[in-house]
C-alpha cells in the first residue's frame, strides 16, 4: 500500500471529524427504559446508508474518532445493558494514530483487501467500558452486510501486546496467590502497543468478516430464533442450539464442564485453581483459544485473530501456567495439531486461501 497517500488522507479525515464533532444529545431520558430500547432499535447507525461517505473513503483511510451519532447509540446500547460506562470520542495523539496505521499496513495485503466493502470505519472513544466493540449495518432490505469497529483509545494507551493479552485471558479467574497466567503474543523485540492495536484490530475484524457470511447465527438471533434449516459451516463444528433454553451450548460441554463459567471482562467465576484443567480440558476441543468458547461469535473472531497471527503472520502465541513450586504448563495455537483442522479447513475457504 501507498503509506504516504495513505497517512495525508487519514490526517485528512481526523481533523475534519475532529471540527465536526458535537456532543450527543440522548433522544431519552436515561431512566426511560422504553424509550432507550427503542431509539437503540431505530437508531440510524443500522443503516448501510448512514455511511455512505466513510465507505467512499479509501479502506486504510477509515479511522478516526467516532462520530457524534454513533457515540449516541454507544451511549444508548450501554444504558440498555445496565453498563454505567458514557462514550466520548476521542481524537488520539499522533502517536497513537501511528501506531494504529503501522497495525493497519503489516496486515497481510490479501486479508485486508477481505475488507473493502465489508469494513466501514474504525473509530475511537475513551469509557467504552470494554476494549473493542463491533457491530453490523443493513441495507435497505435489511440484510446485514458491513461492519464497524470502535476501540477505546484510552485503554489501549499504555499496553504492549503481551501485557494486554495476559491481562485479558486472567480476567476468567480470581486472583490467587501463587497463581500465574501470562500470555505471549509478540517476541520481546516487538512487544510494543502497536501490535497490542494489531492483535485486538483482527478479532474485530474477525466479527466484520462473519456479517451476512453464514459463519454462525447473526449475533443479534435469539438462539430459539435460530431457523433449523440453517447450516452454519463454522458454528456446526463445535456448537448447537439449546432452543428450550434459549442459548448456545457447545458439543465438548461434557468433557469441558469449566466452558460455562469462563467469563471474561465483566467478573470472574473460576477460581485461579481452575487455569489448569479448564486449560488441558480446552484441549480436548476444537477451540482455539479459551474466549472462543464463550460464543459462537467470539469462537470465529479469535480463530481469524490466531490464524491470521500465527500462520500468516508467523507470529507467536503461548499461554502459560505457572504455579509456585510447580513446573509452568505450556498451552500453544492449536492450528497443527489435529483438533482443530477441520476448523483450520473451514477458516481457510471462507479467506479463500488454498488448501494444504
Amino acid at each position: 500500500m501507498n503509506m504516504p497517500a495513505f497517512m495525508a488522507s487519514a490526517a485528512l479525515w481526523v481533523a475534519a471529524s475532529v471540527m465536526a464533532q458535537e456532543a450527543p444529545r440522548l433522544p431519552c431520558l436515561e431512566a426511560d427504559g422504553d424509550c432507550v430500547a427503542q431509539a437503540t432499535r431505530q437508531h440510524a447507525v443500522h443503516a448501510l446508508a448512514t455511511w455512505q461517505a466513510d465507505l467512499a473513503r479509501p479502506l486504510d483511510a477509515r479511522f478516526g474518532p467516532a462520530p457524534a451519532a454513533l457515540v449516541e447509540y454507544l451511549t444508548l446500547d450501554n444504558l440498555l445493558n445496565g453498563y454505567p460506562e458514557r462514550p466520548r470520542s476521542v481524537h488520539p495523539d499522533a502517536r497513537f494514530l501511528a501506531d494504529v496505521q503501522g497495525a493497519i499496513a503489516d496486515l497481510p495485503p490479501a486479508i485486508w483487501r477481505l475488507f473493502q466493502d465489508r469494513l466501514i470505519g474504525l473509530y475511537f472513544v475513551e469509557n467504552l467500558g470494554g476494549t473493542g466493540y463491533t457491530d453490523f449495518v443493513v441495507d435497505q432490505n435489511q440484510r446485514p452486510v458491513a461492519g464497524y469497529v470502535v476501540l477505546d483509545a484510552a485503554v489501549l494507551a499504555g499496553q504492549t501486546a503481551n501485557a494486554w493479552a495476559s491481562w485479558k485471558e486472567s480476567t476468567p479467574f480470581r486472583p490467587t496467590a501463587g497463581y500465574r497466567l501470562q500470555a505471549r503474543i509478540e517476541a520481546d523485540a516487538d512487544d510494543n502497543r502497536r501490535n497490542a492495536i494489531q492483535y485486538i484490530l483482527l478479532h474485530e475484524l474477525g466479527h466484520v468478516l462473519s456479517i451476512g457470511a453464514n459463519i454462525h447465527p447473526p449475533w443479534n438471533l435469539d438462539p430459539k430464533d435460530v431457523p433449523a434449516s440453517e447450516n452454519y459451516p463454522y458454528f456446526d463444528l463445535s456448537w448447537q442450539v439449546a432452543r428450550q433454553e434459549n442459548r448456545y451450548t457447545s458439543r465438548f460441554d461434557a468433557d469441558f464442564p469449566q466452558r460455562r463459567d469462563v467469563a471474561y471482562y465483566f467478573g470472574a467465576k473460576l477460581d485461579a485453581t481452575a487455569m489448569a484443567p479448564a486449560y488441558a480440558n480446552l484441549e480436548k476441543t476444537n477451540f482455539p483459544s479459551l474466549y472462543a468458547a464463550t460464543i459462537p461469535g467470539d469462537d470465529f473472531a479469535e480463530a481469524f485473530a490466531s490464524y491470521v497471527h500465527v500462520v500468516l503472520m508467523k507470529r507467536p502465541w503461548r499461554i502459560t501456567l505457572s504455579r509456585d513450586g510447580e513446573a509452568p504448563m505450556l498451552f500453544d495455537a492449536c492450528w497443527s495439531a489435529p483438533r482443530c483442522a477441520a476448523k483450520r479447513a473451514v477458516l481457510e475457504r471462507i479467506l479463500g486461501l488454498p488448501a494444504r
